[in-house]
């Protein structure tokens, strides 16, 4: 069967996957109203191409934080991928290489920070704020040493978001010989530690101690984009958690202008949840993202075909994108201008 678009990869890989690690990967918190929103949203936007403009064949190059990639997309950071596939995150990341773009390693990963950098590929760190600062000042000091070229926070979890098809599976553990690698050895799925003390101060503690950039992931409302800016934060990347936490949040593409224009152009701001089309990175570049990430579609590819499953699903969206641009009349994804995507 030729799979010519990501919902086809959705589809093969549930013939691929347990059904208990399909849900996992598929699910969202509660009624799951948010997963099915961020979707939604961009069905719900047009497109307005402007016509006789001579364009070139588009060019999909992007630089975030002086790193140049192939295209305007990045690897979400997920959890468990060798739930997935035997190879799990080393096959994500081998496909970041073969496609040119980053990927953002997850801290709950089931491959060492350190196996993942052997591949090569180009890495931002995600972390969630420890309590134990020791232990997160050591997964930073480890992002740094293989390389990784920023550190992610995800700031949108100060509790663990009510995932009911997990309770109804009774899905609470990793499956023996799997590990969170990053977390020594820890086997319970729920093992990180997630706390509502989290704070700017923790932010400010973390500027203190790297100079990498850092990007917070899971910003929604403008002023929290405004107050990062004050606390010298380098990038935001606009995230519900693909509708895992709080259910009924607003789609992300909806957050997205206003949150572009709480920064005012100072850093980069990013976004994920329900891409799925190339017409979807056309629509958040023109309000304003300077990237995407996708999450549940690279899970897909990488449990149809590992590798190579993960680097189909990037050529299908740098095709559908180019294919997008060219109709807009747009030589790159940065010449889009908010009056092309209507309401």
């Amino acid at each position: 069967m030729t799979l010519v678009n990501l919902r086809d990869f959705e589809v093969e890989a549930r013939k691929h996957l347990d059904p208990v690690y399909f849900d996992y990967f598929a699910s969202g918190a509660q009624d799951e109203v948010t997963v099915a929103a961020n979707e939604a949203a961009f069905r719900a936007r047009t497109l307005i191409p402007r016509v006789l403009r001579g364009c070139l064949e588009p060019r999909l190059d992007t630089v975030v934080f002086g790193r140049t990639m192939e295209m305007p997309v990045l690897l979400a950071p997920t959890a468990f991928h060798r739930l997935a596939h035997p190879e799990g995150e080393l096959a994500m990341a081998r496909a970041a290489v073969a496609s040119g773009v980053t990927m953002i390693a997850a801290m709950l990963s089931t491959y060492s920070l350190e196996e993942i950098a052997k591949t090569g590929a180009s890495l931002w760190f995600q972390l969630y704020f420890q309590p134990d600062l020791e232990f997160t000042e050591s997964l930073v000091r480890r992002a740094e040493k293989v390389g990784c070229r920023a550190i992610v926070i995800t700031v949108d979890s100060p509790a663990l978001g009510r995932n009911e098809r997990g309770d109804r599976n009774g899905f609470h553990a990793l499956p023996p010989g799997i590990t969170c690698a990053n977390l020594g050895g820890e086997g319970d799925v729920r093992s990180v530690v997630l706390s509502p003390e989290i704070s700017w101060w923790h932010v400010d503690w973390l500027r203190e101690i790297t100079s990498l950039p850092i990007v917070l992931k899971g910003v929604l409302h403008p002023a929290d984009a405004r107050i990062a800016l004050d606390h010298g934060i380098d990038g935001i990347i606009v995230s519900n958690h693909g509708g895992r936490q709080l259910d009924t949040t607003p789609a992300t593409l909806d957050r997205l202008p206003a949150v572009v224009k709480a920064v005012e152009g100072a850093i980069p701001v990013l976004m994920d949840g329900g891409v799925r089309r190339g017409t979807d990175i056309a629509k958040a570049m023109a309000l304003g993202a300077a990237a995407v990430a996708i999450g549940r579609p690279a899970l897909w590819g990488l449990a149809v075909d590992g590798r190579d499953g993960v680097t189909q699903v990037l050529e299908l969206l740098r095709k559908e994108l180019v294919n997008a641009l060219t109709l807009l009349g747009s030589e790159s994804p940065g010449h889009l201008t908010r009056d092309q995507v209507e309401p």
